[in-house]
Protein backbone atom coordinates (compact mmCIF):
# COMPACT_ATOMS: atom_id res chain seq x y z
CA UNK A 1 0.00 0.00 0.00
CA UNK A 2 2.70 2.14 0.84
CA UNK A 3 4.58 1.72 -2.93
CA UNK A 4 1.32 2.59 -4.43
CA UNK A 5 0.98 5.55 -2.50
CA UNK A 6 4.39 7.07 -3.06
CA UNK A 7 4.50 6.14 -6.30
CA UNK A 8 1.42 7.74 -7.09
CA UNK A 9 2.43 11.28 -5.47
CA UNK A 10 6.29 10.31 -7.00
CA UNK A 11 5.07 9.66 -10.97
CA UNK A 12 2.65 12.93 -11.78
CA UNK A 13 5.63 15.44 -9.68
CA UNK A 14 8.28 13.58 -12.20
CA UNK A 15 5.98 14.35 -15.27
CA UNK A 16 5.58 17.49 -14.27
CA UNK A 17 8.76 18.67 -13.79
CA UNK A 18 10.20 16.52 -16.97
CA UNK A 19 7.48 18.38 -19.39
CA UNK A 20 8.16 21.79 -17.64
CA UNK A 21 11.31 21.89 -18.99
CA UNK A 22 11.50 23.50 -22.79
CA UNK A 23 13.96 24.08 -24.87
CA UNK A 24 13.59 27.29 -26.18
CA UNK A 25 13.60 27.87 -30.08
CA UNK A 26 17.22 30.37 -30.72
CA UNK A 27 16.14 33.99 -31.95
CA UNK A 28 15.60 33.60 -35.71
CA UNK A 29 16.94 37.18 -37.53
CA UNK A 30 15.94 36.41 -41.04
CA UNK A 31 13.12 38.61 -41.24
CA UNK A 32 14.87 41.65 -39.56
CA UNK A 33 18.38 40.90 -42.25
CA UNK A 34 16.08 41.14 -44.75
CA UNK A 35 14.98 44.87 -44.22
CA UNK A 36 17.30 47.81 -44.94
CA UNK A 37 20.88 47.53 -43.42
CA UNK A 38 22.34 50.23 -42.13
CA UNK A 39 25.53 52.27 -39.79
CA UNK A 40 25.31 54.61 -36.70
CA UNK A 41 27.55 56.83 -37.98
CA UNK A 42 26.30 59.09 -35.11
CA UNK A 43 24.93 59.04 -31.74
CA UNK A 44 25.08 61.47 -28.29
CA UNK A 45 24.63 61.31 -24.79
CA UNK A 46 22.71 64.11 -24.75
CA UNK A 47 20.80 64.33 -27.94
CA UNK A 48 17.43 61.42 -28.37
CA UNK A 49 18.71 61.27 -32.40
CA UNK A 50 21.09 59.39 -34.14
CA UNK A 51 22.26 59.36 -37.81
CA UNK A 52 22.19 56.22 -40.13
CA UNK A 53 23.99 56.05 -42.88
CA UNK A 54 22.10 53.59 -45.90
CA UNK A 55 22.33 52.43 -49.05
CA UNK A 56 20.36 55.45 -50.08
CA UNK A 57 21.72 57.92 -48.09
CA UNK A 58 21.48 59.30 -44.54
CA UNK A 59 18.76 59.08 -42.07
CA UNK A 60 17.88 60.88 -39.27
CA UNK A 61 16.03 58.89 -36.44
CA UNK A 62 14.46 59.90 -32.73
CA UNK A 63 15.58 56.88 -30.02
CA UNK A 64 12.17 56.13 -28.47
CA UNK A 65 12.98 52.84 -26.83
CA UNK A 66 16.56 52.01 -25.96
CA UNK A 67 19.40 53.44 -28.45
CA UNK A 68 22.08 52.36 -30.47
CA UNK A 69 26.24 53.52 -30.42
CA UNK A 70 27.99 54.82 -33.13
CA UNK A 71 29.57 51.74 -35.02
CA UNK A 72 26.39 49.46 -34.37
CA UNK A 73 24.92 47.83 -37.50
CA UNK A 74 21.33 48.19 -37.71
CA UNK A 75 17.96 46.86 -39.83
CA UNK A 76 14.93 48.37 -40.25
CA UNK A 77 12.85 50.27 -42.23
CA UNK A 78 14.46 53.65 -42.70
CA UNK A 79 12.77 54.46 -46.36
CA UNK A 80 9.66 55.90 -44.46
CA UNK A 81 8.24 58.18 -41.64
CA UNK A 82 6.98 57.49 -38.85
CA UNK A 83 7.77 55.32 -35.69
CA UNK A 84 9.37 51.96 -36.86
CA UNK A 85 11.13 48.89 -35.24
CA UNK A 86 14.96 49.04 -35.54
CA UNK A 87 17.12 45.78 -35.02
CA UNK A 88 20.28 46.40 -33.50
CA UNK A 89 22.26 43.77 -34.17
CA UNK A 90 25.23 44.56 -32.89
CA UNK A 91 23.59 44.29 -29.54
CA UNK A 92 20.54 42.15 -30.66
CA UNK A 93 18.29 44.05 -29.31
CA UNK A 94 14.77 46.02 -30.85
CA UNK A 95 14.63 49.46 -30.67
CA UNK A 96 11.42 51.25 -31.55
CA UNK A 97 12.37 54.71 -33.47
CA UNK A 98 10.92 57.62 -35.27
CA UNK A 99 12.32 58.21 -38.61
CA UNK A 100 12.03 62.33 -39.13
CA UNK A 101 13.76 62.81 -42.00
CA UNK A 102 15.55 60.15 -44.94
CA UNK A 103 17.36 60.01 -48.32
CA UNK A 104 19.66 62.61 -47.37
CA UNK A 105 22.87 63.61 -47.88
CA UNK A 106 26.45 64.17 -45.79
CA UNK A 107 25.76 67.75 -45.44
CA UNK A 108 22.01 67.49 -45.04
CA UNK A 109 22.43 64.69 -42.43
CA UNK A 110 24.76 67.20 -40.56
CA UNK A 111 22.05 70.49 -41.15
CA UNK A 112 19.26 67.88 -39.61
CA UNK A 113 21.08 67.04 -36.64
CA UNK A 114 22.25 70.50 -35.77
CA UNK A 115 18.78 71.23 -36.33
CA UNK A 116 17.29 68.63 -34.16
CA UNK A 117 20.25 68.42 -31.51
CA UNK A 118 21.29 71.99 -30.99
Amino acid sequence: MKKIFTLSVLVPIISFVFTSCVKQAPFDDSYWLSKEKGEVVYSSPSCAYFLVETYNGYAVVRAVSGRPYEGDIVYGDFSQYGVVDVYDRSRGTIISADVRDYWLTYYGAQDAINYYCY
